[in-house]
């Protein structure tokens, strides 16, 4: 029995599709804990983490100790960034300087999400924003639309729905990245402990994988199972958003949009210094 946590977003669900249902030879049964990214985030960092997990690129300083990173199943792209949202109401900031001192709600201070927006924020919003309250990312949009808080990070199938809540766009900070990078945006990562077989792991995960293109309709009842609410439009829309050449794998790309990443933030103070030479564990796939 393998321990593996991932959340339930429908890319997350579809990856792990195949293996979850035991449809992939030789891989172990698995024991699949269902959490938020910033619990599993979280895990990793401790002792007693799952065997494999789905986090964030920006988790990985933490993991990298116990943890590889693995060239499959992550969530990485163009035009799939965070959003910076606020409400349509008098008194709700409209530009980035008006978030100077402002409450922002974010799904998880160790996630892609908050290290685009803090290094944005850095060149954009003079003096600094206010208070970082985190949120569980279903439950930012309320937030926002209430006015519990002035302005929230929003990731996955947020950029299909934001609207409907009343809210306005402050900046696609997938965008920004693109733009001063050139490289894709690195949100998602599935990493596994350093003492497994690696290549065997990284294997099925693929095979998972490419189950779930072979058979784009089989997953959707389990998949819709796991989706809090969502119509079947919008988790079609985020799979083909989320899903795609970088999670079947990494790629040159994906590594230096890595790299870039955790480096920008690690000499900003927001992570701590890694190896980022640890990054391309050698995983032969």
């Amino acid at each position: 029995m393998m321990k593996i946590a991932f959340s339930t977003c429908p890319n997350d669900t579809f990856v792990f599709y195949a293996w979850v249902h035991r449809l992939i030879p030789g891989a172990p049964p698995p024991a699949v804990a269902y959490a938020d990214i910033d619990i599993t985030n979280s895990l990793v960092a401790g002792e007693n983490g799952p065997d494999i997990a789905k986090i964030s690129f920006a988790a990985l300083p933490w993991a990298l100790p116990r943890y590889a990173l693995l060239p499959c199943g992550g969530a990485l792209g163009r035009g799939c960034g965070p959003l910076l949202l606020a409400a349509n109401k008098a008194g709700s900031p409209d530009h980035p300087a008006g978030l100077a001192g402002r409450r922002v709600a974010v799904p998880s201070e160790r996630s892609t999400a908050y290290l685009l927006f803090r290094l944005w924020a850095a060149r954009h919003v003079p003096g600094g924003v206010g208070e970082i309250v985190v949120l569980p990312f279903h439950a930012i949009m309320p937030a926002v639309r209430d006015g519990l808080v002035d302005a929230g990070l929003v990731i996955h199938e947020a950029r299909f729905t934001y609207h409907t809540y009343g809210l306005n766009m402050l900046v696609d900070l997938g965008n920004w990245w693109e733009a001063d990078t050139g490289l894709p945006i690195p949100l998602g990562a599935i990493v596994a402990k350093r003492d497994l077989d690696l290549t065997a792991i990284a294997g099925w995960l693929r095979a998972s994988v490419q189950y779930a293109w072979r058979h784009p309709a089989e997953p959707m009842p389990y998949i819709m199972r796991h989706a809090q609410e969502m119509s079947p439009e919008v988790a079609q829309a985020h799979i083909n958003l989320y899903v795609n050449r970088f999670t079947e794998h990494i790629g040159e790309e994906g590594y230096r949009a890595a790299a870039a990443l955790l480096g920008r933030a690690a000499q900003a103070g927001l992570v701590p210094e890694a190896d980022l030479s640890a990054l391309r564990q050698a995983v032969n796939i």
